[in-house]
């Protein structure tokens, strides 16, 4: 049977062999990154989503304005 100061010279040579692993795993450099491109995002489909109701509300104030100040123009033309 193993003496106790001789188990724990072996239990400190394994921490040690433990730690040394870690250290080397540690100092290695990352594998290197693939080439291939990264997808783009495709924001364009969102985007529009949002502007179109939006163009549409634009262009519906824009016909009512216009159509007051014909309706405005055609009061004073009757004289009044």
């Amino acid at each position: 049977m193993p003496t106790p100061s001789l188990l724990s010279r072996s239990r400190r040579a394994s921490v040690a062999a433990v730690f040394a692993l870690f250290a080397c795993t540690a100092c290695t450099p990352p594998p290197d990154a693939p080439t291939e491109k990264p997808v783009e995002p495709q924001s364009t489909q969102l985007r529009d989503a949002i502007r179109e109701p939006l163009d549409t509300a634009r262009d519906t104030q824009h016909t009512l304005d216009d159509n007051a100040a014909r309706q405005r123009q055609a009061i004073e033309d009757a004289g009044g």
